[in-house]
């Protein structure tokens, strides 16, 4: 009677994670997904905490690539003590499975390091256990446009009560002078905020990586090597991801066009977010080329000579290759009073603004970049210039923070 009375609870059971599963939309899938899965951590924290075990969980990609690659290339060549789990989606809007959620549960609760490099919402409601290490690895480099509770009370900004970021026992940045910027963000105090450096740029100090992405890219887009190549690379324009857009009629295609063609090609690197972009006239197609859908933009830097930005980040990581760059922005303005920044635009910025196609068509010809401006930013963003940004985040907040046996 016991051994039936047991196989009917494994069917009913076996039954109920079926029906979940199947009904990813359903009501009994969003409570499975957060009060089944925030009870399941709990149960899971009686459990011993495995010291030896790191897991890698991200909303924002699907592979092992970004300030991840790096440590977890840096941890495999120096610390071979550590096991390693993996929870990568594209993102926050990719549904888990219920299998998912109960690996992640168990992996959250029983690993000594969690390292995150993104927005990752359901980590946040959980009580991070004593002796666990919740480390984010944020994407960006640098401290530029406000974000998090910095933003609280503007739009889209977050409420007072979010519980979001505030768990994180370890951030990262890549300057002292930027800690206090991201403490703000996050909602953490400004000693858990550490100068380690960015992993991803590493590579910028690495000529034989440079030198090969530039090859491969070249074997890959031929084209890329018979004219200089502009790269265009805005932030995206709204409050979030998913009213994210840029707005095209900024930008003359055909002035552009009959202004920089001879020289030029024109690459254009829309922020993930935007779905939707120009349809370039096929009379243009040897002038602008779309990479919006290539993953890494660093790869796309070391052959760019000239960026055109915004408010984007990626002016951080291109200035540490010395080259010219020009930030485009009509709306700068209005991009202030809506978003705001840690430091005055007009002076922070270590190049010239130009704030139609006109004056961004003139610049380029007449290369008034101001590229004195480029050698105080780096010194003020960057602590270290030497390379070893992953060695640092490795050393520093994971084999540091190991008990001893």
């Amino acid at each position: 009677m016991a051994i039936n009375l047991t196989g009917k609870i494994k069917l009913k059971v076996a039954a109920i994670y079926n029906s979940i599963s199947r009904n990813r939309g359903s009501i009994l899938y969003r409570l499975f997904y957060t009060k089944g899965f925030r009870l399941l951590y709990k149960l899971f924290c009686f459990l011993p905490l495995d010291s030896k075990k790191i897991i890698f969980a991200s909303d924002s990609r699907t592979d092992m690539s970004g300030n991840f690659e790096f440590v977890y290339k840096q941890l495999l060549e120096t610390q071979p003590q550590f096991k390693y789990r993996f929870m990568l989606k594209p993102g926050t809007g990719a549904r888990k499975s219920v299998g998912e959620i109960v690996t992640l549960a168990y992996n959250l609760a029983t690993s000594k390091f969690i390292v995150l490099d993104d927005f990752y919402p359901m980590v946040y409601p959980l009580k991070i256990r004593d002796g666990a290490e919740l480390i984010q690895l944020w994407h960006a480099v640098g401290a530029f446009k406000t974000f998090g509770y910095s933003r609280t009370g503007l739009p889209g900004g977050p409420s007072p009560n979010s519980l979001n970021h505030r768990n994180y026992t370890r951030a990262i940045v890549s300057s002292r002078n930027v800690a206090k910027h991201y403490a703000e963000g996050f909602g953490i105090s400004e000693d858990k905020v550490i100068a380690t450096g960015i992993p991803r740029t590493d590579i910028f100090f690495d000529e034989i990586h440079k030198e090969k992405v530039r090859q491969d890219l070249y074997e890959k887009y031929p084209f890329l090597k018979n004219k200089k190549v502009i790269m265009f690379a805005p932030t995206f324009r709204g409050p979030g991801q998913q009213t994210a857009y840029y707005p095209t009629d900024v930008l003359d295609l055909d002035k552009l066009y009959t202004a920089l063609g001879d020289e030029y090609i024109f690459l254009l690197k829309m922020h993930p977010f935007v779905k939707e972009y120009w349809e370039t006239p096929d009379k243009y197609s040897d002038f602008y080329f779309d990479f919006s859908s290539y993953r890494e933009i660093n790869d796309l830097l070391f052959i760019t000579d000239i960026l055109v930005t915004d408010y984007s980040s990626v002016c951080f990581e291109f200035a540490l290759l010395g080259k010219p760059m020009v930030f485009f922005a009509p709306d700068v303005e209005e991009y202030i009073a809506e978003r705001d920044f840690y430091y005055n635009y007009f002076s922070f910025i270590p190049g010239p603004l130009a704030r139609s196609d006109d004056e961004l068509i003139h610049v380029i010809r007449e290369e008034r970049f101001e590229e004195e401006r480029l050698d105080s930013f780096v010194h003020y963003f960057y602590d270290d210039l030497d390379g070893k940004s992953s060695e640092r985040v490795v050393n520093q907040l994971i084999v540091s923070n190991c008990k001893q046996n």
